[in-house]
């Protein structure tokens, strides 16, 4: 196996640059840049020098050696001035090391994963983590990067063990009276295990803790759409005129709300007819865009919007502004009337979508291996054949270990390590 290197530190030029190096020539190339192994886990002040004993900088060296290092392999860092030429020229000295190369992106956490250090999940939250923006995305990736999703899954697992354990003893021994049949007690545990499982399918999905909270203004042209979108992103984002059709395709800007990720979508007025055909075009766009959408704000005639769509009186400074009689919201997007109250109701609203501080949430792939085991425990607890049961809870089994890792597709790895930068 190759030993692999990167700059594991912001780009430079920088105050300090850490470049990282992971597999066997660990130790080689920490005597031939640093002149000897440092003592584990302590840092040491080295000079660094090239192949050709060439000074290349003064800086720190740290040895972790494996297994119990962040890789599983022997590790080390080097901490040198942040510039871009001492940073080139340490990473030059350690490609000339023979069997050390540059890193690919994630490469490092890849190996964590397959020497055992991390499971996929929490992989999976240590990618979130780095593309965290919001605090409650922050918060959710550090749960599942922590281990919570593979602790909770390690308790299924087990449980589901405890179930097998008690199908094969009927497969085994039935023709043992005290053994013959199934305790009452299994179709209970069964049954508490698969609700387990739907409570953990209900949970606020990944997407919308990455993506954020998606909010549509709709209605029809001149209903002050793009005004009210400008306020809520607090950006000129949109172009507002009198003229009806100024908006003609889809705007989106993703905004923090109390720490909330929201993306709020701008659109074409709907209307049943348009002359024009790119206009036309944008009316379509905007009927996706609804039923994409989290939540709607209807700015057009009173119940004309979609099904729960949020009733919005915009608009509000005019003298004879469109009335409605039962408004979720009456704004002025100009004056700013109601738009606190707007604000904290979608605050509100997204929150109760997200996942609870601290709380992991599954995203596209872990919700699949989920449902894959609850349908097959659902199987189980449909069959009345002891062999039948049991290889419905083989294949639970088997979607849990998918879950977290322990068999994993080459794609599904490719995917999830290539979201990584380099040096992670």
């Amino acid at each position: 196996m190759d030993t692999i290197f990167a700059l594991s530190s912001g780009q430079p030029p920088a105050g300090i640059g850490v470049i990282r190096v992971t597999g066997p020539q660990v130790r080689a190339a920490l005597a031939t840049i640093a002149g000897e192994v440092p003592e584990p886990r302590k840092a040491r002040r080295a000079v660094f020098r090239s192949v050709s004993r060439e000074t290349l900088d003064d800086g720190l060296v740290l040895f972790f050696p494996g297994p119990n290092s962040v890789t599983g392999e022997d590790l080390a860092e080097f901490h040198c001035h942040g510039g871009r030429a001492v940073i080139a020229a340490v990473e030059v000295a350690l490609s000339e090391i023979e069997g050390c190369r540059r890193a690919e992106p994630g490469e490092f956490t890849r190996r964590a994963f397959a020497n055992g250090r991390i499971d996929l999940s929490e992989a999976e939250g240590l990618a979130d983590l780095l593309s965290a923006e919001t605090e409650i995305q922050r918060r959710s990736a550090m749960a599942m990067m922590g281990g919570a999703l593979s602790r909770q899954v390690e308790e299924w697992r087990e449980d589901l063990l405890r179930l097998s354990a008690q199908v094969e003893a009927v497969l085994d021994f039935d023709d043992e009276d005290d053994v013959a049949e199934l305790p009452e007690s299994f179709g209970d545990a069964l049954g508490e295990l698969q609700q387990a499982l739907a409570d953990a399918l209900d949970a606020p999905r990944a997407e919308t803790l990455r993506e954020g909270f998606r909010v549509a203004l709709a209605g029809p042209p001149n209903a002050g759409k793009s005004t009210l979108f400008n306020a809520l992103v607090e950006s000129e984002a949109a172009i507002t005129a009198d003229v009806a059709g100024t908006t003609r395709d889809i705007l989106t800007q993703s905004v923090a709300l109390a720490g909330i990720p929201f993306t709020f979508v701008d659109m074409a007025g709907l209307r049943d007819e348009s002359g024009d055909v790119i206009e036309t075009i944008g009316i379509a766009r905007a009927r996706d865009e609804i039923a994409r959408a989290d939540l709607v704000l209807w700015l057009g005639p009173e119940g004309q919007g979609p099904a729960d769509a949020w009733e919005i009186e915009a608009q509000a400074d005019r003298a004879d502004p469109p009335a409605k009689q039962n408004p979720a919201h009456r704004v002025s997007a100009v004056t700013g009337e109601g738009m606190d109250a707007l604000r904290q109701a979608l605050i509100g609203q997204a929150r109760s979508a997200m996942p609870a501080p601290g709380k992991a949430a599954l995203n596209t792939r872990q919700r699949e291996r989920l449902f894959d085991a609850a349908s097959s425990l659902a199987g189980a607890q449909s069959e009345s054949d002891p062999l039948l049961v049991a290889e419905n809870l083989r294949r639970t089994r088997q979607a849990f270990d998918a879950l977290v890792g322990r068999t994993s597709t080459e794609d599904v790895l490719y995917a999830l390590f290539g979201r990584f930068c380099i040096g992670k």
